[in-house]
């Protein structure tokens, strides 16, 4: 009798009952009414209890994941209910979600007739990476009595991993190649000269170079052509991330490290279908993944293996060792996304050496965070002495940091700063960008 289950309904009716029973001893009259209604109950319990556990009685579920979960995306679960039995059910279906969720009130009710079957579907959002575990589908089945439930136990346990958002990869893959629609912030920027490697003869329309103008075609076809050039192809596109302790603060549920890689992972697969070679670089106290840039067909797959299992270290970063590897690993001249964090005009200024030296032999381009929580509390109104104070020092904290994005500008280095939810498309445009100026 494991599987059986007392409902609610079970202890109003008991409940009724029992109180009929204490007010018979104030009024005696009234007992053999709690006797009927006693017998009436256990009655009901009983012919409920053969209903439900009759051999004929049986409910099946499937659950199905995808081969992989998204992280910090709606990911859809679905489960398959069939009601294999011959009368009408009503079913309260409590999927038992990995421990990371932290749900506790994950139900859902539907009610089947015999033969039926529906699908449930629900979503979830993961918020760290790594391997997360399911349980199996408990099925709480009850007939029209409802006085008791029989728990069946189906799609026994999966697991599947959380990997970095594969479908923000898509989603920025989609807008950085779709030339009708850029109204989803990739900017299109305009060439400016154009690169060495010629592609076609191809008609004349407005916002074409005029200087790129083919008269010979031109006059054997009556009519303006041009020729088109390509984007120089294989330059070296490496996503250095920082993994120390200035890249695990949170925001949203996710922290700097994993918009990093989640951006780094977008931007590698761009820079893949561009037909550049896309590498990356880990490190903290010491270097950590190193994946040399190449542009093979499983090269997306090693940079989405390796970002899998990175996770921030409580320690400072070693720039030194950085430059030192960027220099042995990174051969010819390169563009350098570097992710991470300065919280002070101080920790910028003691790697900012290392900084300029990486520079002079790549195109860095460091990418640092907005606090975005200062920002809205600068929103709030002050009220007292002390939040005008709080204000004021949160104010300077803003400034010093648009300080640090000036003063790398000044030294060459190109900077982007951004707030975390925006990682994502600022990174992308300022590659886009870099590729139009012909600087990589």
């Amino acid at each position: 009798m494991r599987n059986l289950y007392l409902t609610n309904r079970f202890f109003a009716l008991f409940g009724f009952v029992a109180l009929l029973f204490a007010t018979s001893y104030i009024v005696p009259p009234w007992y053999p009414v709690a006797i009927t209604f006693f017998c009436l109950a256990v009655a009901l319990t009983v012919a409920d209890v053969l209903l439900l556990f009759h051999k004929k009685i049986k409910v099946e579920a499937e659950r199905h994941l995808p081969r992989l979960l998204s992280l910090s995306d709606p990911n859809k679960v679905s489960l398959d209910i069939v009601n294999r039995s011959p009368r009408a059910l009503r079913l309260t279906v409590i999927d038992e979600l990995p421990v990371q969720f932290q749900l506790r009130d994950f139900e859902q009710k539907i009610a089947l007739h015999g033969g039926e079957s529906q699908a449930l579907a629900y979503e979830l959002r993961p918020l760290t990476r790594g391997e997360y575990g399911f349980g199996v589908a408990n099925i709480f089945a009850e007939t029209k009595i409802g006085l008791v439930q029989r728990r069946f136990r189906a799609a026994g346990p999966m697991s599947v991993p959380v990997y970095p958002s594969v479908v923000q990869m898509k989603h920025y893959e989609s807008l950085a190649f779709n030339r009708v629609n850029n109204q989803q912030g990739l900017r299109k920027i305009r060439r400016i000269g154009h690169s060495y490697e010629f592609d076609q003869i191809k008609n004349y329309v407005p916002g074409d170079d005029y200087r790129s103008l083919n008269w010979k075609a031109t006059g054997r076809f009556s009519r303006l052509m041009v020729n088109q050039y390509e984007d120089e192809r294989s330059q070296q596109v490496y996503c250095l991330i920082d993994k120390s302790r200035a890249m695990k603060m949170p925001f949203d549920g996710l922290s700097l490290l994993d918009y990093a890689i989640n951006t780094s992972l977008a931007i590698s697969n761009i820079a893949l279908k561009k037909y550049d070679k896309a590498g990356l670089i880990t490190f903290s106290d010491k270097i950590g993944s190193t994946i040399k840039a190449d542009r093979r067909e499983n090269q997306l797959n090693k940079i989405l293996h390796a970002l899998y299992n990175e996770q921030e270290r409580p320690l400072e970063a070693n720039y030194e060792l950085l430059y030192h590897i960027a220099r042995k690993l990174i051969n010819g001249r390169s563009l350098i996304l570097l992710f991470t964090n300065f919280e002070s005009m101080y920790a910028l200024e003691r790697v900012l050496p290392l900084l300029r030296r990486i520079n002079n032999f790549h195109l860095l381009v460091v990418i640092f965070f907005e606090n975005t929580e200062v920002q809205d509390f600068l929103k709030q109104e002050a009220h007292s002495v002390e939040a005008i104070y709080t204000q004021t020092v949160a104010q300077n904290f803003l400034a010093e940091k648009a300080a640090m994005a000036q003063l790398l500008r000044q030294h060459g280095i190109q900077t982007v700063l951004t707030r975390p939810e925006e990682l994502s498309l600022n990174t992308i445009n300022k590659y886009l960008e870099l590729k139009s100026r012909g600087m990589i």
